[in-house]
């Protein structure tokens, strides 16, 4: 359960990284545990990434967002159009981050529920502070951190089509696959579907 999760700033070291849970799928589709993949990303460089720190940062959340999701849903995200692999990729974000699914729950699907298509800096900043007074975790997170963790929080808006513009702020609705959204809800994750402003 997503309650049991601790509040943790790993994503600061993640973002999107839609490429890299696709290469990860792959793999794990073709029968490698965590163990050979890790080797595998880090002798063949398959994030072609510059530097190897980059993948030692990354590839923890990626794995953890893999082994989140399901035979099926690997499937979906090998076969099925972009715009998919974007959503299933959403959910595995907040299926292993606390803090961003707590984010899109209690802020973004708010915003779609009152027709309120904007979101500002005064949403993110007032979200941090709820959680640092909620939560002892939080609240020893250094400035750096929740301002690094508030980037990544609109990176990931944004690359998932939920932030239509940086700049302004506008928000879109997702447009869920239908096949997804009712195989999510059946597998009992109906919250995260909600979360998403469905």
């Amino acid at each position: 359960m997503i309650s049991e999760l601790q509040y943790s700033s790993s994503l600061t070291g993640a973002s999107f990284l839609l490429y890299e849970l696709k290469q990860v799928i792959g793999l794990k589709v073709q029968g490698l545990n965590d163990k050979e993949i890790k080797q595998r990303v880090t002798e063949e460089n398959l994030f072609q990434y510059k530097y190897e720190s980059s993948i030692k940062r990354s590839l923890p959340s990626v794995l953890r967002r893999v082994n989140a999701l399901d035979e099926t849903l690997f499937q979906m995200v090998l076969e099925e159009p972009l715009e998919t692999g974007k959503i299933i990729n959403l959910y595995a974000i907040m299926k292993t981050d606390r803090l961003f699914f707590e984010f899109m729950d209690e802020v973004i699907r708010e915003k779609y529920e009152f027709h309120n298509l904007l979101i500002e800096t005064k949403d993110l900043n007032l979200y941090f502070t709820v959680k640092a007074e909620q939560d002892n975790k939080v609240a020893g997170f250094t400035e750096k951190t929740v301002a690094k963790l508030k980037q990544v929080f609109y990176k990931v808006l944004f690359e998932s089509g939920i932030l239509k513009d940086k700049k302004t702020g506008e928000l879109s609705r997702l447009l869920i696959d239908e096949d997804l959204k009712e195989y999510i809800i059946r597998i009992g994750d109906g919250q995260f579907v909600k979360a998403m402003g469905h």
